[in-house]
């Protein structure tokens, strides 16, 4: 147990068990990671909302449930943060975006209604990519969020601030999305674990959406135990979620028994391509040996329509961005810049409060979708998008989970990307396919490039988020890197 001063470097796990003890109080906890936010908040720029007074209350409740009643589950009284593309009743809700500037939200998103019903403490919102829609999150209409390990890096993207908050101990973990890595890229840059489940493994109501075929709300964390007791609360089918997968939610604590032998995980080649840093390749390869010391068997495969993910992604993301985003027009929802006609208000409402990504995304996307280009363009990528789904399945029938590199690159510096789209899209080369093929990745770290957090990524098949988090747990059992924490003063 820590000393009331360090308690924000407690995993969830541990912190949840010297609660339950009564070793610490909620309080305490909550007082504790609130002083850590008020300390290093103004060099990492995570939060674009800390909700201070509200967490004390919800902190003062648990303790008060835990001395009368007992605990409501593992989760009661542990400080969270959420990304601000998820609804939170009566806190504002900016999506990054000058467009929802003052949008407060008259109802929770289904994972917010979970994680209230467990007692989780919710300590603010944090930084994002504009509407979810970057690699760095360098494309927030609000501040920069930068990275712990280096203040000069960025965190990755979109959920940077999530990742970079729990990197930082300014919650003991968190809730992202990802749509084409921006849990899992960001989670490897900060050091931290992230899991995206499977689509329709997590309810999507009150997710503002970017690309509704790709989101999927998931957990990030110090370990891969924390994550599997946050997918415990906010997994389950959800009536108000029509994607939900009516699928039975297991015991995903329980799985984690350490013991990984006879499974095989495959090693795509794609995977291990020029352009990436041999330094994170090497470690990587080392994260994988590590497993076969542990009882795997560690299988050469190939996914040869990988190469196609990039192009398929970025016609399909878009599209779907730009029929997402049409409702923000100053006419229906968002802000609203004065005009003397209501075309000229919508002309001038979408330029102003859109940031430069979106409008090139929506550009994007509705040239795809225009007459003469559908078939060409969006048709053809979601053609592809089947090959895919056919690839994974196809090595699923070999083996039980890929390993591979979540990044090509560790974290990059502030403003080195910013003016090439290509270079920036490319940060997600290796977990965009996950999202296209709807597929659970696990990413956790597995060492260092360059003082740098790398990551290692686990990708399964579909609704096998056990079997993930049951090897990174086993990993984590025999290793050191989830202890390191960065130094800030």
């Amino acid at each position: 147990m820590g000393h009331p001063s360090d308690l924000y470097t407690m995993t969830i796990s541990a912190a949840s068990a010297a609660l339950e003890a009564g070793d610490i109080s909620a309080v305490e906890l909550t007082e504790a990671v609130l002083r850590r936010i008020d300390a290093v908040e103004p060099q990492i720029q995570a939060f674009l909302t800390v909700t201070a007074d509200h967490a004390r209350l919800q902190a003062q409740e648990a303790d008060t449930r835990r001395s009368q009643h007992g605990r409501l589950s593992m989760l009661d009284g542990i400080p969270l943060a959420i990304k601000d593309v998820i609804c939170t009743h009566g806190v504002r809700t900016t999506c990054g975006s000058r467009m929802l500037d003052t949008f407060v939200p008259p109802y929770d998103a289904t994972v917010m209604v979970r994680l209230n019903q467990a007692g989780a403490v919710l300590v603010g919102k944090t930084n994002c990519d504009e509407f979810a829609m970057g690699s760095s999150t360098e494309n927030s209409a609000f501040q920069i969020t930068r990275n712990p390990w280096n203040t000069d890096c960025v965190p990755g993207g979109s959920s940077g601030g999530s990742a970079a908050v729990v990197a930082a101990g300014q919650a003991l973990g968190s809730l992202g999305s990802d749509t084409g890595g921006s849990i899992r890229q960001p989670a490897a840059l900060c050091g931290i674990c992230g899991l995206k489940p499977t689509y329709g493994r997590v309810s999507r109501y009150g997710l503002v959406a970017f690309g509704s075929s790709l989101d999927q709300i998931g957990p990030m964390g110090r370990t891969v135990r924390d994550l599997a007791l946050l997918l415990s609360v906010i997994a389950g089918h959800d009536p108000l979620d029509s994607t939900s997968a009516q699928q039975a939610v297991p015991d995903y604590v329980g799985s984690l028994t350490g013991d990984i032998r006879k499974l095989r995980i495959g090693v795509p080649q794609e995977y291990f391509v020029e352009g990436i840093d041999s330094g994170v390749e090497q470690v990587t390869r080392e994260a994988i040996a590590v497993l076969r010391d542990l009882g795997a068997e560690i299988i050469d495969v190939s996914l040869p329509h990988t190469r196609y993910a990039l192009p398929v992604y970025y016609i399909i993301a878009p599209a779907e961005a730009s029929a997402n985003l049409a409702r923000y027009d100053g006419v229906r929802y968002g802000s609203r810049a004065a005009a003397e006609t209501m075309w000229d208000e919508i002309e001038q409402t979408r330029g102003a409060y859109f940031g430069p990504e979106v409008r090139r995304r929506i550009m994007l996307g509705t040239y795809a979708l225009s007459a003469g280009y559908y078939d060409a363009y969006y048709k053809r990528a979601q053609q592809v998008r089947t090959l895919f789904r056919r690839d994974f399945e196809q090595v699923f029938a070999k083996v039980d989970m890929l390993a591979t590199p979540t990044s090509p690159t560790v974290a990059f510096p502030i403003g080195q990307r910013v003016d090439d789209p290509l270079a920036m899209y490319l940060s997600d080369i290796f977990t965009m396919t996950a999202n296209l093929a709807g597929i659970p990745g696990l990413v956790l770290p597995c060492g260092f490039c360059d003082h740098l957090p790398v990551g290692l990524q686990l990708l399964g098949r579909p609704f096998d988020e056990a079997t993930l988090l049951r090897t990174g747990d086993a990993y984590q059992q025999t290793t050191s890197w989830h202890t390191y924490q960065p130094t800030l003063s």
